[in-house]
């Protein structure tokens, strides 16, 4: 951000949460269900109750990103009149809603015919009154929709009779269809009567096996999802028609504001943001914006910040030993062989998902070129895109065509250019440069003199291509690859560096407040994948790295007898960490894990090319990690003997999310301990019966029994503290400081206003170290003037403090203090 400018802020008037928290709305936890909960909500201290998509999705869906329709509530969510009673019911407790919205994409269902855009497109082909609503390169397939749905090749399909001619339904009711199994498409008007082979091949959209849609593909998708068909929402009739609800919503006070779902997948992501936050008056809206290093916003996005995973990285690393880096390095050697660094991996990953995952959406770009580059070697020019998409170090660059770009987006790209040049021989040089040119929207001397709007294309996808290799290639791939601390690989993480120091979280922090002080923070959500009390867990690992290598050894001797001669070692080590992070953890939830993991990782086995082989060695393995006697002893025994520092980090970096600059997200069920993995584990249902119970009694003045008390007990709190007191934490004059403490094993953070710190946070970190070191001795924390009181404390222990501070007594009960000014609310 500018020196000097503004921080990004709501609009006058707008809601800023105090804090979220994240239901997942589902057929098995409607809206009804949300409103059963909502008063244990509000009892908990947030301010906004944060939905998960709420529009009409695919039949059964559990997560909602496959949208059929904008313009109907989810029925199986309850529908509008289970909207209005969840709503109804938030207004009465004095809390809101914030929405998950899905921009980039709609989902093609079984049926079609479910999907009214997608059915007409379709029937009707590029005359269609929807054929604006979708991104297809009508030039490709003789101006048809590929549709790869079959299983065999088309000829195949017709000689076996898959393909029928029916009467089915469709959006205007009994119509002729085409029928594939449980796939329904329409039929073109005025080929009804034609034969079969001629009727399919009249239709404005060419059915094909799957395979070949992996290459042929030419429709814009999300990532890799095929169903899931990219909407042109940068058009303003399609914005208007796929928001008009949920913008009705908020008009009325039942919405206050949104989180947007991958925005780096748009044309143009600000020019979206501004023409939501023109509807809402500049809404509290947050976008699920990967930032990679020391990357920031547009400064020009009008929107309140990311969902929160940059702030997730530093606060989970604040408690990683940065010590542990070479032994661990070595063990990971040791485990897996000579590993390439984590660098090589990713550029190795990035290159096959460049070269098969995302082949259809390279050869988009390839068309391209060819119309603009006639006569140049495409060959070459093919060589250097991909170089060019691998050497991408982050989502996009953000370039618009026809607006002048920005020298640092500019930058983006030449640096990437550089790093593709090592990548390439010398005689291919030319070839990435005139790529690069192509990226950038540069001047071209070679292009054909009518092919400006293919090259403004260009421009626009071949941007909408890097998410979905970094995606891909990074988070689904090389981080499964590399299990040196897998705690460590995160959405927006960083496995290849261990460790931030206090000074690095400080300076974040403060830059957060100044630039985007109403961000989301956050520790865990649906995309994570493991959370945060896993990553706890596994965090301590940093600190006892030698301890840690002797019990893997140990334990792979005691599963020696159920490891099969295809299991590799990265494949099991990753294991090893899952399921001590997890737990304890069945075998059907870790062999699902599992079976991800290893198809995600795509060296011995892929969702699409599965090895019945190599699955079934890791299974085998699986069920011997969960079942054996003598190895679920030694993983027990692990779990037990770090439990101390494992609750230092859980405790600790809780606190520091619910403090830090921002709005607090918490995921469903994390204020007691969670240990789920990634999706679909992550979205299992919440015991919210044992959460109100253990609340109440917590309010009733009981003393915290374990560990899932003391982080109830630190989340509401803290939670309470912010509902009471917005002005410390997201207010114009909100303030951020760190507070001195005499030990590297304390970390503490002051929040509060123009009159002064109202609010002091102090964390235990590296405890392992602080025991090897003999506790606290006279270490102590300085606070601000004035009394101060712990509101984790139990009442009867609860004196003024003040002035230097003994972080030993101050610390005996507890790992983590929450400190306000004596006489300041009691949130209890």
């Amino acid at each position: 951000m500018p020196s000097g400018a503004a921080p990004h802020r709501p609009g006058p008037g707008r809601v800023v949460p105090s804090a979220t928290y994240r239901l997942q709305v589902q057929p098995d936890f409607t809206f009804g269900d949300a409103a059963d909960q909502a008063d244990y909500l509000a009892a908990l201290g947030i301010s906004h109750v944060y939905l998960s998509p709420i529009l009409a999705a695919a039949p059964g869906s559990v997560h909602g990103y496959d949208v059929v329709s904008h313009e109907f509530l989810n029925e199986e969510l309850g529908g509008s009149a289970g909207f209005d009673r969840l709503t109804t019911q938030l207004r009465t407790l004095g809390l809101g809603a914030v929405v998950d919205v899905v921009p980039n994409h709609m989902t093609t269902p079984t049926p079609a015919s479910l999907n009214h855009p997608w059915w007409f497109l379709l029937r009707d082909g590029r005359e269609s009154d929807h054929a604006h609503w979708f991104d297809v390169d009508w030039e490709a397939e003789d101006g048809r929709v590929l549709v790869p749905v079959l299983g065999q090749p088309l000829e195949s399909a017709l000689a076996a009779g898959e393909l029928t001619v029916e009467t089915g339904v469709g959006p205007h009711g009994h119509e002729t269809v085409l029928r594939y199994y449980d796939h329904v498409f329409p039929v073109r008007p005025g080929t009804e009567s034609l034969e079969l082979p001629e009727l399919v091949a009249a239709q404005h959209y060419r059915l094909c096996d799957w395979r070949e849609g992996g290459s042929r593909l030419n429709y814009r998708r999300f990532f890799d999802v095929t169903t899931l068909a990219a909407v042109r929402v940068e058009d303003d009739d399609v914005f208007d028609h796929t928001h008009r609800l949920l913008l009705e919503e908020f008009r009325v006070g039942t919405i206050d504001g949104f989180r947007i779902d991958h925005p780096d997948g748009l044309a143009d992501p600000g020019r979206y943001l501004a023409r939501l936050a023109d509807a809402t008056g500049d809404a509290w809206v947050v976008a699920e914006k990967i930032l990679e290093g020391d990357e920031q916003l547009p400064d020009d996005w009008r929107c309140a910040g990311t969902t929160g995973y940059d702030t997730l990285l530093r606060v989970q690393q604040v408690f990683v030993d940065r010590a542990g880096e070479q032994p661990l390095t070595e063990l990971l050697t040791e485990l897996g062989g000579e590993q390439a660094d984590l660098h090589e991996l990713v550029s190795a990953a990035k290159e096959q998902v460049v070269a098969h995952v995302q082949e259809a959406e390279v050869n988009r770009l390839m068309r391209l070129a060819g119309r603009i580059l006639v006569g140049e070697d495409q060959d070459a020019l093919r060589r250097g895109l991909e170089a060019l998409l691998v050497s991408m170090d982050r989502y996009r660059a953000y370039l618009v065509p026809g607006r002048a770009p920005a020298p640092d987006q500019l930058a983006v790209l030449a640096h990437a250019e550089a790093r593709a040049a090592v990548l390439l021989p010398e005689h291919d040089r030319d070839a990435l440069a005139m790529v690069g040119q192509l990226a950038a929207g540069g001047h071209l001397p070679g292009a054909q003199p009518d092919t400006r709007g293919a090259q403004r294309e260009f421009v626009v996808r071949f941007q909408q291509t890097c998410g979905p290799v970094m995606a891909k290639g990074i988070e689904d791939t090389a981080f499964y690859r590399y299990p040196r601390l897998t705690g460590l690989n995160e959405v927006g993480g960083d496995p290849g560096h261990l460790g931030v120091v206090p000074d690095e979280l400080h300076a974040f922090a403060s830059r957060q407040l100044a630039t985007w002080p109403t961000t989301m923070t956050t520790a865990s959500t649906h995309d994570t994948k493991r959370s945060e009390d896993v990553r706890a867990r596994l965090s301590v690992v940093s600190e006892l790295p030698q301890e840690w290598a002797q019990w893997v050894r140990e334990a792979r001797d005691l599963a020696a007898p159920h490891r099969g001669t295809l299991l590799d070692g990265p494949t099991e080590y990753l294991l090893w960490q899952t399921v001590v992070g997890a737990w304890p953890i069945s075998t059907s939830r870790l062999q699902a894990y599992a079976t991800k993991a290893v198809r995600e990782a795509k060296q011995h086995t892929t969702w699409t090319a599965p090895d019945p082989g190599y699955e079934a060695d890791v299974a085998a393995f699986v069920e011997a990690m969960t079942t054996d006697p003598a190895v679920t002893d030694h993983v027990g025994r692990w779990v037990e003997r770090t439990a101390p520092a494992a609750r230092v980090n859980t405790l600790g970096q809780k606190l520091l999310q619910l403090v830090l600059p921002g709005v607090p997200d918490v995921y469903q069920g994390t204020e007691l301990v969670d240990l789920s993995l990634v999706d679909p584990d992550n979205r299992r249902p919440v015991d919210y019966a044992s959460r109100r119970a253990r609340l109440a009694r917590l309010d009733g003045g009981d003393l915290p029994r374990d560990l899932d008390d003391e982080k109830l007990l630190l989340t509401s709190r803290a939670l309470r503290l912010r509902h009471a007191h917005p002005e410390w934490f997201t207010g114009d004059h909100a303030t951020y400081a760190a507070v001195p403490t005499s030990s590297e094993h304390a970390l503490a953070v002051g929040r509060g206003d123009g009159e002064g710190v109202h609010v002091v946070t102090v964390v235990t970190r590296l405890s392992e170290g602080l025991r090897s070191a003999g506790g606290w001795g006279a270490a102590t924390v300085t606070l601000p003037d004035g009394d101060w009181v712990d509101l984790l404390a139990p009442g009867s222990d609860r004196p003024p403090l003040s002035g230097e501070v003994e972080l030993e007594g101050l610390l005996r009960a507890l790992p983590v203090a929450l400190l306000v000014r004596h006489g300041s609310l009691d949130p209890r």
